[in-house]
Order: C-alpha cells, then structure tokens, then sequence
C-alpha cells in the first residue's frame, strides 16, 4: 500500500482539537483511513458492527468488486482460472502469488499427493463420534486433532514448517472429509491413491466399496474440481477471518483451520447452498413455484429466497455463470434433466431470471444455488454441503493465515467495544438485598 497525498480530518463539534490521519491507497478498490491512533489521539473508537467499513489488514491473496461482479485470485478473474487451470494450480497460486510452470506443478501436485493418507491412528477418533453425527461437527473435531500428530512442523515462525503445514491440510482434507462420510453411512473406509488427481481421489474416497471397482468420470470430476476453484478463497469473510484472529493468538494452524470450519458451519455462512436445495425440497413441485413466489414477495410471510442475491456482489456473482455451467453439464451427462427437483430448480431460476420484482433487486442465481444442485446430482448428501466448502476453502485460510503470520505489522486480535452496562456499583451484603 503507498501513502495518498490527501489527508482525512476528523473534526469534533465540542471544541475538541480535529486530528488527521493518513490516506493509504491499495492497488485497486476503495483507500483506506488509517485509524490506528484514534484512540490515542482523541480518547475514542470507531464502532462498526460487522465490521463493514474495517480493513483489519492488507492483502495480496484475493480481491472482490461486488459493484462489478469480479473476484480476482492474486489478480486472475476467477472466469479464467475455473476455465484454464485445475484445483492444485490454483492452490498453488494462492499459497505462492504465481500460477505453476510445468516443473512447480508437477513437484507441488506430487507432494500434496503423497501427504494424503492420514494416520492409522485417526481412525479411533472417529469411533468416538455416533454414527449420525454431523459431518462439520466430525471436521471440527479431527483437524484440530491433526496438530497431535505432527509436532515435527508446528513452529509458526518457521516458514518451511507453515510450507509443511499447509501440504498436510491441503493433502489430508478430502481424506477426512470422506472418511466423516463414510463412517456416516456405515461404510469401511477407503484409502487415497496417488495415481490419481485430487479430486477423482476424493470422488473414489467417497463412492468406492470394496465389492467393485470404482470408474472415475471425467464430467463429474471436473465439476467437483470447479466446485473446490471457485470456493477455494473469498477475501475477509467470517470464517477467514476468524482464522485469522486465532492465528493472531500464535495458534497452531491445524487449530485455526478447526476455529474456520466452526464458523464456516453456521448457516448464513457455509451452509447457503444447503438451505437452497432445503427450500427446493420444500417447495416440492412446479407447480407450487407460483405461491412460493408470491409468499416471497410478501415481506410479512417470513418466506426467503435462498441461493439468490449476495451480501457481496451488488450484481451478479461471477461465480454463478460458470457453476451455471457446470449444473447443466452434470445434468446432462448423468441424464437428469428431468429428474422433479431439477426440474424444479431450472424453472425457479428462469423466473428468478425474467421476474421485474427479482430482476430490479439483482436477486440473481448466486454460486450457491448451482453448487448445491451439482452436489446432489453427484451424489453428495446435503449434509456434507459444508464439508466439500470447507475442503475447497481451506488453501484460502492457510495462505490467509501464513499471510497474516509474516505480517511484521500483526497484532494480537482485540477488537474494542462500547459498553452500553451499569455504571461502577457497589456491592451490598447479601442481608440488604432483600
């Protein structure tokens, strides 16, 4: 960031001296007000809820013009990446500011290859689940744990120990991911293989069984690849930077990436594409769409549009077009374009698409609404929705977190507050209370 030539004043109508502060400009989007000595200067905070108007750092990992529909990975749109490159290449590009040669990518997809298999001992953590435990709650619970076996690379202040790192989360998610899934249905897990790519080894992982030999399709796997891009980072939202606060703490990376997949649970964060395909189920048939419309419509009904419109994007998501893409592709290569809940689905984004009430409030189709009908065509439980999120995204919070660790200009997460309480009081005897 370079320093803007103009100032910003904060004046004060009760006679208190204005103070100025410097005008910071990033390579693109809006400039930045540095307000690290407001409080020393004037004795007071800023208060901002949800921190919408807070940059609580720089970064060169991601960068997101919601007016314009654009989300660049280290200034590649996204439209290009999910087009011309597959998940680990862009993991790469993410972890290390350039896209791979030929050489880098070889090396970089053989190690993470070679790191998928996760201790034997892992398994006995998952028989302290019940069977019918949430697939998040599983995640949460193991990665964390994953910090017990490796006490060999845990050192936050070595870079080959964070490189280390983070090739065993990238490598030992989708492992884990499948095997939360696989103890959930009662089925023996299945170990990686390394002449595969990474997402036709977790698409074996999940759907193979001992009593047959398992036929990877191309279709499907390019389609979960596109999945993993086009999550794989998405700036300072909750769960990155909730992986951020712990990493400020000096948390090892195995427990800030367990603290990201908490917060990636809840639903208004990873669990969108879920609730999307919940209302489809729903909705239930075609012909119910137009008073599912019309109680959407009506502010009092309580009833939401899910998998439509962004916090972020003002217009459409960029992300939306390609998963777009990819749902018909899928439908059609698995013969499901008449499957009822498709069926469903197309019809409710065509009038999404065509309806002014929707249209004028830019309630587009967004990435959620797509991924979860790909998802379920590839046969996915709902339940795992967040969990496949959490495996794309984990490159994102590791480059997010290795980022913020080299920082020498990090600090400790401490966010202020304006206490709104009583004032001091004593306290009385517990005789004279009454």
């Amino acid at each position: 960031m370079t320093n803007s030539e103009t100032k910003a004043t904060l004046s004060f109508s009760d006679g208190t001296p204005s103070v100025d502060f410097p005008i910071y400009k990033g390579t693109v989007g809006p400039d930045v007000i540095d307000i690290r000595k407001l409080y020393a200067g004037t004795g007071k905070f800023t208060y901002d809820p949800g921190f919408m108007s807070t940059a609580a750092c720089n970064s060169t990992i991601t960068y997101i013009d919601g007016d314009k529909g654009e989300l660049l990975y280290r200034g590649y749109p996204i439209e290009q990446l999910a087009v011309n490159c597959d998940f680990l290449e862009t993991c790469y590009l993410l972890l290390n500011g350039e896209l791979p040669d030929t050489t880098q990518n070889k090396k970089f997809s053989d190690t993470v290859t070679k790191h998928t298999m996760v201790h034997e001992q892992m398994q006995f953590f998952f028989r302290g689940f019940r069977r019918d435990a949430h697939p998040m709650a599983v995640l949460v619970g193991t990665v964390g744990a994953l910090s017990s076996f490796y006490h060999d690379s845990l050192d936050i202040t070595d870079p080959h120990h964070r490189e280390v790192s983070a090739i065993r989360l990238i490598a030992k998610l989708p492992t884990l991911v499948a095997m939360a899934y696989k103890y959930n249905v009662g089925q023996p897990f299945v170990y990686p293989r390394n002449d595969l790519s990474y997402s036709a080894n977790f698409m074996r992982m999940m759907f193979s069984t001992p009593c047959e030999e398992y036929k990877s399709n191309d279709v499907l796997v390019r389609a979960l690849d596109r999945i993993l891009i086009l999550h794989a980072d998405h700036e300072q939202n909750a769960s990155t930077s909730t992986v951020r606060l712990a990493g400020s703490s000096g948390a090892n990376p195995f427990a800030c990436i367990a603290a990201g997949i908490a917060c990636l649970w809840g639903p208004a964060h990873g669990g969108a594409n879920e609730a999307a395909l919940n209302m489809l189920k729903e909705i239930g048939t075609v012909d119910k769409i137009p008073e599912f419309i019309k109680q959407v419509k009506d502010k009092n009904s309580g009833v939401k549009l899910m998998g439509f419109g962004h916090r972020v994007y003002k217009n459409f998501d960029p992300r939306a077009k390609l998963m777009r893409e990819t749902c018909y592709e899928v439908l059609e290569e698995l013969g499901l374009q008449d499957d009822p809940l498709f069926k469903l689905a197309m019809a409710l984004e065509k009038i999404a698409l065509e309806d002014e009430y929707f249209v004028s409030r830019k309630l587009y189709p967004n990435v959620d609404f797509y991924s979860g009908i790909v998802q379920s065509a590839l046969g996915i439980p709902v339940s795992l929705f967040t969990g496949i999120f959490a495996m794309a995204r984990t490159v994102g919070w590791i480059a997010q977190w290795n980022e913020m660790i080299s920082d020498p200009e990090q600090k400790i997460g401490r966010p202020r507050q304006l206490y709104i309480g009583s004032p001091s009081r004593n306290v009385k005897p517990l005789a004279e209370r009454g």
